[in-house]
């Protein structure tokens, strides 16, 4: 039973970092093509955090 839980936290993380980074990349894409917009950036830090906070909470 643990490991089947260790094993879906695993992959949630990892969809999380997807998130991000692709996150990442948009926000990026956006700012450079029509301007900064800064709820997108706030956006994304908060997912970041929320990704970072998953991280930690694993372990």
């Amino acid at each position: 039973m643990r490991g089947s839980t260790n094993g879906s936290m695993n992959g949630s993380i990892r969809t999380m970092g997807a998130l991000t980074i692709g996150g990442l990349v948009v926000v990026t894409a956006y700012t450079v093509a029509l301007g900064s917009n800064g709820w997108l950036w706030f956006g994304w830090v908060v997912l970041g955090l929320l990704t970072l906070a998953m991280v930690v909470t694993r372990s």
